[in-house]
């Protein structure tokens, strides 16, 4: 499918794996609603530059912590764009907790947005009537059970069933499926010895790039045939 010319949301598309994805989608000619939390300069910077590229581009920020908060992002994107085609949920905090230190304010900080902002946000796009694709961002975890970071794991692993219902239920108006990177990106502090020292086997023995991951995502979007798939970008890693 051409997607140029439709107007694609990305959540947390200023940094990372989301910046990445922004500006797989401007080269492929679609415009982008850049939405920010906290990254106000990378998300204008950004929006400069795609639109240096020949696509619109505008830089929206929301906490995405509410339901309300939620649905005004969706109407601000359409408000600002005109029109809403894509919604690809790929903000996300991730944290280390396991189920004994794990709390009732860190099952809310993990699962708000990475698991009830994404399915908020469809909703949201769901009710303007129109039809269009979704992509949501996992997480090779999804398959295992990695015990230090219990929340994040289970917030990620209903986002990976939230992706299937959804499909369902918004067939044939949608197409909705989920993209689940390997480690791709040290945490912020750290350098790319943190990779090679925590990321663990990876049996094609290649580093998972953003470029990787945001071309995933774009091959999702151009295929019209598909829905309900989840699309590993991990070396391989979720196989072990």
């Amino acid at each position: 499918m051409n997607l140029a010319g439709q107007t694609a949301l990305v959540t947390g598309g200023a940094v990372r794996i989301g910046r990445a994805i922004c500006e797989a989608l401007a080269g492929a000619g679609l415009n982008v609603v850049v939405h920010y939390r906290r990254s106000a300069t990378e998300a204008v910077a950004l929006c400069a530059e795609l639109e240096r590229r020949g696509v619109q581009a505008w830089a929206v920020p929301a906490d995405l912590s509410s339901e309300a908060a939620c649905t005004e992002l969706i109407r601000r994107a359409t408000a600002a764009a005109g029109r809403l085609d894509i919604l690809i949920n790929n903000a996300a905090v991730f944290h280390k907790d396991s189920l004994r230190a794990t709390t009732e304010a860190g099952l809310l900080a993990e699962f708000w947005p990475n698991l009830f902002a994404p399915l908020l946000l469809m909703r949201a796009l769901a009710a303007q009537g129109a039809g269009g694709k979704i992509v949501n961002l996992l997480d090779r975890r999804i398959t295992g059970h990695d015990v230090e970071c219990v929340p994040y794991v289970l917030a990620k692993k209903a986002l990976a069933e939230l992706t299937q219902l959804a499909a369902r239920e918004l067939a044939p108006r949608f197409t909705v499926n989920g993209v689940a990177p390997g480690a791709v990106l040290p945490p912020p502090g750290q350098g790319a010895a943190y990779l090679h020292d925590f990321a663990g086997t990876v049996p094609l023995q290649k580093q998972v790039t953003p470029a990787a991951v945001a071309a995933a995502v774009l091959a999702l979007l151009q295929n019209d045939a598909i829905t309900g798939q989840i699309l590993f970008v991990d070396g391989g890693q979720h196989l072990l």
